[in-house]
């Protein structure tokens, strides 16, 4: 089991540690729906230490991430970041990854999911060769700690010296934060403003602290992996082991604004031939349930007393109040309004599809 280094801080905030991608981490602190509303209406401290953080670089750096991934890496300015997967020949999903290029135009740093990060670094290892390039796992060297809610941007700017009034959502900048150079993006995971600090080993403790310093009086809290879960299906992003995995592919699953097919990456033979057949017959969808039963991951899905599908999430919603789920649906049945059933031990509950994202904030 892996530990972050903020593992010490979090047991002595009373944390309930659990294990998760091979790391133990905090689930929560407090109740988990009251740590959503924290997050919605003010702002939630995330510690991200177990997700894995890579430097590309080298003359070949952008041709290699082009192979790697679906999205455009020759079209992302300086200083920018995009959504992307990393696929199999099949077209099947590897893992989501965010692809930043560095502000000073100067290589690109890769940030992937913690259960992935051993499988990603052998891919890239396995695609770099032919490449002059150096893929550098920097998971160890680099702490990463977020903020996550409506009252991000003034928390942060409290003791970073950068003017974040001016960095873009989905970019990052050079900066010093606590009087150390560091670098800082503007992304998030609960579909609220927010931003990531990328904290060389050693100072992650002083970092958190710093947050907590300049945020508590305004309601800054640690939240844990259950809030996030939650705010994350709400606002629609997908999370992998549940909406996607190597059983599913990025059309049928939404996400194919984030593939771009004018560059040669690995699966674009067969998405390209999904795409022509007018996709798989399925797609993600949306559903809530308005009885008291939470549809959860794994339940069956019921339609006509034919099962359809299962559950990929689900979850109580603090912000629209009623139970969400999201599912993989045969095409006819997806439209929204349409009634289905889950089972909970035999028992049928009702639900609803319903689109995605289930919550979007006000910008």
């Amino acid at each position: 089991m892996q530990r972050t280094a903020l593992e010490s801080v979090h047991m002595a905030a009373g944390a309930r540690m659990v294990p998760f991608g091979g790391w133990n981490m905090p689930v929560q602190y407090r109740a988990i729906l009251d740590e959503a509303r924290t997050v919605r209406t003010k702002a939630g401290l995330f510690d991200l230490g177990h997700m894995g953080r890579v430097a590309v670089r080298g003359p070949q750096a952008e041709a290699f991430l082009q192979k790697l991934q679906t999205n455009d890496a020759a079209a992302i300015p300086a200083g920018r970041i995009r959504y992307a997967m990393i696929l199999d020949d099949a077209g099947r999903t590897q893992d989501d990854i965010l692809v930043y290029r560095n502000p000073r135009n100067d290589g690109f740093f890769v940030v992937v999911n913690a259960g992935n990060t051993a499988r990603d670094l052998e891919i890239m290892r396995r695609t770099a060769q032919g490449f002059d390039v150096v893929v550098d796992d920097r998971t160890a060297a680099l702490g990463m700690i977020a903020i996550q809610g409506p009252l991000s941007q003034q928390i942060t700017q409290r003791f970073t010296k950068g003017d974040l009034a001016t960095l873009k959502y989905y970019a990052w900048m050079e900066t010093e934060v606590c009087g150390t150079p560091m670098a800082i993006s503007r992304t998030g995971y609960t579909g609220e403003d927010g931003f990531e600090v990328y904290v060389p080993s050693g100072l992650e403790t002083k970092v958190w602290q710093a947050f907590l310093d300049a945020g508590t009086k305004d309601g800054l809290t640690p939240i844990g992996l259950g809030a996030r879960d939650t705010l994350r299906h709400e606002a629609g992003m997908p999370l992998y082991g549940h909406e996607i995995d190597e059983t599913t592919n990025p059309i049928e699953a939404g996400l194919d604004w984030a593939v771009k097919f004018n560059h040669d990456f690995t699966g674009k033979a067969a998405l390209e031939a999904v795409v022509a057949k007018g996709g798989t017959g399925r797609r993600l969808v949306g559903l809530t349930a308005p009885g008291k039963r939470c549809p959860r991951q794994g339940y069956p899905l019921v339609h006509g007393g034919e099962q359809v599908g299962h559950v990929c999430s689900g979850n109580i919603s603090p912000t629209l109040d009623t139970n969400i789920a999201t599912a993989y649906l045969r095409s006819d049945l997806c439209a929204p309004g349409t009634k289905l059933e889950f089972l909970i031990r035999d028992k049928a509950e009702p639900c609803v599809v319903a689109p995605l994202p289930f919550y979007k904030r006000q910008r």
